[in-house]
């Protein structure tokens, strides 16, 4: 029964989140980003302004958890399901690949790129996977050195967070409308980036 009530309200939480999250989103959409106050996210989602502070800091943190929920922990069960036998240096970079193709597209997309403080959420929720990460690289390094699979976690973390930065650029014209330049295909810069922490990764499976 414990466990029961437990799971009941760890998917309760969740659905408070995505509801929070998706609302957020909704009227950034409609109103723009800076025109979307906390109380009127949590009016829209049926939910206290003080429920909403136990979900989200920022307003630009629920806008943006609205298009990369659950990634952290998606791009570690990849990693979890890819082959045994491949090499973790390209298991952790297909898996890192194949859950960053599914990018936020359209509107959603212009809305991110058009504010410094979307854009720069955006690229810090890569942080997220570390943790995540960190796991599923240390069952496939049984016996590693103590600090191995949190470390390359972490560079594999920045080395996401670098190519994110360099995916899409947004520049002002001055009148108010904002130019999206998308410079490279997201996979590409992954792969390069993630290439720099091959070695250690290489290194760390012997």
């Amino acid at each position: 029964m414990p466990d029961e009530t437990g799971g009941l309200r760890e998917r309760k939480k969740l659905a408070t989140r995505e509801a929070l999250s998706a609302a957020a989103l909704r009227l950034a959409l409609e109103r723009g980003a800076e025109n979307v106050r906390v109380d009127d996210i949590a009016e829209a989602a049926g939910v206290s302004p003080r429920t909403y502070n136990n979900y989200f800091s920022s307003r630009e943190q629920a806008i943006v958890a609205a298009v990369t929920a659950e990634r952290a922990s998606r791009v570690a069960a990849a990693l979890r399901a890819r082959p045994r036998e491949e090499p973790l240096a390209e298991a952790v970079t297909e898996a890192v690949v194949e859950q960053y193709t599914s990018e936020p597209a359209g509107e959603a997309l212009a809305l991110i790129t058009s504010s410094p403080r979307l854009r720069k959420e955006y690229v810090e929720a890569a942080v997220a996977m570390r943790q995540p990460l960190e796991s599923a690289i240390a069952e496939r390094l049984d016996g590693a050195a103590a600090l191995a699979p949190a470390v390359l976690a972490a560079a594999v973390s920045a080395a996401t967070r670098v190519a994110l930065a360099h995916w899409v650029r947004a520049s002002d014209t001055g009148g108010g409308f904002v130019v999206v330049r998308v410079e490279r295909s997201l996979p590409d810069l992954l792969r390069e980036a993630l290439a720099q922490v091959a070695p250690a990764l290489r290194a760390a499976q012997g």
